[in-house]
């Protein structure tokens, strides 16, 4: 093999396995170890570029002519990394052309050290491009750096997106002082504004927030999800309960629900959930919801079966199946209702019904943190929540950062 095969491998397979941990941040079968892991692997990829230093370069900025996600994520760093500022204009245009490929610079900007992005983001914060500006106020977001009296005009861009981040940004940094932006902006024209708007709102405490949390989970958006996951744990146990039931009459909603009993954390939906574990559209979810409330990993306790005969979700052979949207359940264990059933028989006093309970565990400042280092991404997700509404002066923790970061954040580096 060649040099210049080798250099284009470490090209190709950083852009590749760059891919392959952006879907692990929100895998629910990763732990920080294992995000570690694949990030050391991109790292001696990274390290290769590094090493090969014009050459290298030269690669990455040859394969963001294919404007993919990956390939952008590759030369962004590498030009950031490097200090190549013609290097870094030419990931601009590349991202301004393609901008579902954003994301991909926008994790380059967490991926360095933040010293790297010095001199850049100040710039980009006053820049004229709307891109530009959302680029400027993602990096203090990421690395979690406030950007002072930069964020308070952000609010308002004319661009929705820059406003979006900027909304977003403000719970992140728990910027209290621009508590009154969020609740004007409650009523934004932009979906993704209200939203962020909303959820900012709730981690802070604003009662507002929560309740407008909730509208995005009766109706149907991009947004129900992680409207979900924070508007229950916002409220008081009563009112979490009365909406549950208000919701689990809605069949449209029936994932929903129990997605959200899994937030909600309280033992007494457990009963139920193995019920839905009978359903083979709701099995695996309802399997992750009891997980999510006794801490069980179906896999490590034998507790998993086989997927139904004839179910399938996903992608199939079939050339006139125009369902081309993945599995988004294919990483969890299909729960063996049975089993799960006499386990439930044998341990339910373990697990005094009538209080949350989060991996196994009442809530706590402590075991959060536990949760935090030990815990799957989507356990730990959850628990990064939890703490900020346990902790309402503290940065909301990042288990999207890169695994050195969070590492370093909870002391076990």
């Amino acid at each position: 093999m060649t040099i210049e095969q080798i250099i284009s491998q470490h090209a190709e397979e950083a852009a590749f396995l760059w891919l392959l941990r952006d879907d692990a941040v929100s895998a629910p079968h990763y732990t920080l170890k294992d995000l570690y892991d694949l990030e050391e692997r991109i790292e001696a990829h990274l390290d290769g570029l590094r090493v090969a230093g014009d050459a290298g370069w030269g690669l990455c900025e040859e394969q963001l002519e294919l404007s993919e996600i990956g390939e952008v994520f590759a030369a962004g760093y590498m030009a950031l990394d490097g200090a190549r500022e013609a290097g870094l204009e030419a990931v601009l245009k590349t991202v301004e052309a393609a901008p579902e490929t954003t994301s991909g610079l926008v994790s380059a900007l967490g991926w360095v050290e933040k010293e790297k992005l010095q001199g850049h983001v100040v710039n980009w914060l006053n820049a004229d491009a709307a891109l530009l500006r959302r680029l400027g106020v993602s990096a203090c977001s990421i690395q979690r750096v406030d950007c002072g009296a930069y964020l308070a005009r952000a609010v308002d861009d004319a661009d929705p997106l820059v406003r979006a981040r900027s909304l977003r940004c403000i719970g992140e940094l728990r910027r209290r002082d621009l508590g009154q932006s969020l609740i004007d902006h409650l009523q934004d024209d932009d979906e993704g504004c209200r939203f962020w708007s909303a959820w900012s709102g709730a981690l802070l405490g604003e009662a507002r927030g929560s309740t407008s949390l909730r509208g995005f989970v009766e109706t149907p958006s991009p947004f129900s999800e992680p409207a979900l996951e924070l508007a229950l744990r916002a409220m008081d146990m009563p009112t979490a309960v009365q909406w549950l039931r208000e919701l689990s009459v809605r069949p449209e909603l029936a994932r929903l629900v129990v997605q959200g009993s899994g937030c909600f954390g309280d033992p007494a939906s457990i009963p139920w959930l193995i019920e839905k574990m009978k359903t083979a559209e709701l099995a695996r979810v309802a399997g992750e919801a009891l997980s999510l409330i006794t801490g069980l990993d179906l896999a490590y306790q034998d507790l998993e079966g086989e997927a139904p005969e004839g179910f399938d979700a996903g992608p199939t052979e079939n050339p006139e199946d125009e369902d081309v949207a993945m599995d988004t359940d294919e990483d969890l264990p299909w729960p063996e209702p049975q089993l799960i059933a006499d386990w439930w028989a044998a341990n339910q006093d373990r697990f005094p019904t009538g209080q949350r309970l989060l991996c196994g565990q009442p809530i706590t400042r402590e075991y959060c943190t536990q949760v935090l280092k030990n815990g799957y991404q989507r356990q730990r997700r959850a628990a990064a929540i939890e703490l900020a509404m346990l902790s309402p002066d503290e940065p909301f923790f990042n288990t999207s950062a890169t695994a050195r970061h969070q590492m370093r954040a909870l002391g076990l580096a």
